[in-house]
């Protein structure tokens, strides 16, 4: 397997998705998680331009962009800034800082916690998907989940040049790059990085940190 390098660059084309502050200041991809709050908190637009069907539950400090659609049984708690043209489909449950860029969709019954999804990318069905970055395009297949947390609490290594790097990050879910696929059932354990344009198989359990998939 070839190894990847940790820089944004190196899984993500970035530009043009108008939240590049949060992968310009990062050193490490992953830099980009413990960033999502402030930068919401700093930058999040007022207002709202979304279309809203029924009474889904929305928060404060949430912005819809226009031609996103929100489904009946959607909750966003907020912060969040999800981009145009976007659908947040039945169920979907967005948490804190979760940003989305436009054409995504966040699907029935999935769940979102400080998270970047960048544009075209889809979470449609029973995902679960925290502190985590989607890049363009990334599909996960139906039940889908992004673990994020180590079962001994430890903080988070990624492999790095052959070597283990600590991310002092407790949670941290996956990097996906631009393009990859997730087939259904698959589970990415805490701390994967998977490269643009992978693919992962069904009912995979991935414990891949800066290799290429599939």
């Amino acid at each position: 397997m070839k190894g990847l390098g940790s820089s944004p660059s190196d899984y993500f084309d970035y530009k043009g998705q108008g939240h590049e502050e949060l992968f310009s200041a990062s050193k490490d991809v992953w830099e980009i998680l413990p960033a999502i709050a402030g930068y919401l908190k700093k930058h999040l637009p007022k207002g709202s331009k979304g279309k809203i069907l029924g009474n889904p539950v929305i928060g404060e400090n949430v912005f819809l962009g226009e031609g996103t659609i929100v489904e009946p049984g959607a909750y966003i708690r907020g912060p969040a800034w999800i981009g145009r043209n976007c659908e947040i489909r039945h169920g979907a449950y967005l948490r804190e800082n979760v940003i989305a860029g436009d054409h995504c969709v966040l699907g029935n019954s999935s769940e979102f916690k400080n998270c970047l999804l960048l544009e075209g990318a889809h979470a449609p069905h029973f995902n679960y998907v925290g502190d985590s970055v989607l890049g363009r395009d990334v599909n996960l297949g139906a039940g889908v989940i992004l673990s994020n947390y180590r079962l001994d609490g430890q903080v988070i290594r990624v492999a790095r040049a052959g070597t283990l790097v600590e991310t002092g990050l407790r949670k941290f879910g996956a990097i996906i790059g631009d393009g990859a696929s997730v087939g259904c059932n698959a589970v990415l354990n805490p701390g994967s990085l998977v490269a643009p344009k992978a693919k992962i198989l069904p009912g995979t359990i991935w414990v891949g940190g800066g290799r290429k998939a599939g």
